[in-house]
């Protein structure tokens, strides 16, 4: 009976301590114009370093640059306008 008394004290005073922590608040969620800017801004950095990687590839001829310059920027577009669409 003893053992019982103090394991239900134990467990009672446990339950007590995991309940009466705190819990930290969540950060605040990013206005709409926030998030849009922040999504522009990944936005332009992968443009910049697709571009960048197409510019300087070895092999590639000026055609093959152009074509696939002309299908990042119609990409690039395409992605700008759903962005402000939001």
């Amino acid at each position: 009976m003893n053992k019982f008394f103090i394991s239900t004290v134990l467990l009672v005073g446990l339950s007590m301590n995991m309940s009466a922590q705190k819990h930290p608040t969540p950060p605040p969620h990013p206005s709409k114009s926030e998030l849009v800017n922040i999504k522009s801004k990944e936005l332009d950095k992968r443009y910049n370093q697709e571009k960048k990687l197409i510019l300087n590839h070895p092999l590639a001829t000026k055609k093959m640059k152009q074509d696939q310059l002309k299908a990042l920027n119609e990409k690039y577009r395409s992605q700008k306008k759903l962005l402000k669409k939001m």
